[in-house]
């Protein structure tokens, strides 16, 4: 681009004065607007009233028409987003060139026309802090493992259950980690310190690849089947593909030995809700946590899921910590510098 061209850069997300100024920092020619928090009202009338409960709280006044809304599109060559986010940006902004996901999932943007346009979309993967995540699923195994999903039912019924608990040592149990990306990665090594043999797939692995550490073993997913065969534990840390669609299928869930235990931190697309009620029907799994489930966004939790004692179901919540380590923001002015000097974006 000629070193006079101005760059309109539109953020509809809200941003901070720091991430203003990070942002305004890369190059002269970035002209940034904020405009977070001025789409509200038409997210709100285009987005099911639970996702809007979940992601967006009560009600901020911030007075904008739509024709000031479509004034800003019209002109803007890159967008730094959120979630929700408006449905119909590729129509309104026909100058957009690169649209930036601040979450890391590119799976949330399929119900808007950004989905298959042509407009470059770039996601803050590898950019958010993975170990609380980790974190949580192996707080889920020590959940089921210590029985601690009866304690809740010895408490409703004010009764002891005492040989209900069936204790588990998580010492010299083997983890199957599907998805040995990022998170997958910190999930292996926190088991291998608790003395857990951990095995994974990965979807592109090469036998001369070196091993992540903590891990024994990695395969590619067609191996699949035989890792659940010898695995206590499973981990999905996998991306939402149409190949990890409905990946835990019955077939899977009969691989699996009696008494697994399942905590999926992905995407509830991955397992096949049918087949994971069965499998808990005829005891193939001890226990189940949850963050994601098939249409979280839209609607709660299936009802044959939700009431089962051996299903721990949370909101998404996983990566949720006190700690601030989303750094979105690192990401976009990355890529906004090599956009600017006609280089790949990450």
């Amino acid at each position: 681009m000629p070193s006079n061209d101005t760059i309109e850069v539109l953020a509809i997300q809200r941003t901070t004065e720091a991430e203003r100024a990070k942002i305004c920092a890369v190059d002269p020619r970035v002209k940034f607007t904020d405009a977070g928090g001025w789409f509200d009202g038409e997210i709100r009338e285009t987005w099911p009233e639970f996702t809007i409960r979940r992601y967006m709280g009560p009600p901020v006044a911030i007075k904008s028409t739509r024709e000031e809304r479509d004034e800003l599109l019209a002109r803007s060559q890159i967008i730094y987003g959120g979630f929700p986010f408006p449905l119909d940006l590729r129509a309104r902004a026909p100058r957009l060139k690169w649209f930036h996901q601040r979450p890391a999932g590119a799976s949330n943007l399929r119900r808007g026309d950004l989905w298959n346009s042509d407009v470059i979309v770039t996601t803050s993967r590898g950019y958010v802090e993975t170990r609380p995540i980790a974190e949580y699923v192996v707080s889920s195994f020590m959940h089921f493992a210590r029985g601690l999903n009866r304690a809740y039912v010895d408490k409703a019924n004010r009764r002891f259950e005492h040989g209900e608990y069936r204790p588990l040592l998580l010492r010299g149990k083997t983890v199957c980690v599907i998805g040995a990306g990022g998170i997958g990665r910190d999930v292996g090594q926190m088991c291998a310190a608790l003395g857990m043999n951990v095995v994974g797939t990965r979807r592109h692995h090469s036998v001369d690849e070196a091993l992540p550490p903590g891990f024994s073993r990695l395969e590619s997913a067609s191996e699949l089947p035989a890792l659940l065969s010898e695995s206590d534990f499973v981990a999905v840390c996998c991306q939402w593909t149409r190949e990890t669609t409905n990946l835990l299928n019955r077939d899977a869930f009969a691989a699996m030995k009696k008494g697994t235990v399942l905590a999926n931190v992905a995407r509830g697309e991955i397992i096949d809700e049918s087949a994971l009620v069965d499998a808990l029907a005829v005891g193939t799994l001890r226990g189940v946590a949850l963050d994601v489930y098939v249409g979280e966004f839209e609607h709660a939790p299936d009802e044959r899921l939700w009431s089962d004692e051996r299903v721990l179901i949370t909101p998404h919540t996983s990566g949720g910590t006190d700690v601030q380590g989303h750094r979105a923001v690192d990401i976009f002015c990355t890529n906004l510098s090599a956009f600017l000097q006609g280089t790949p974006l990450l």
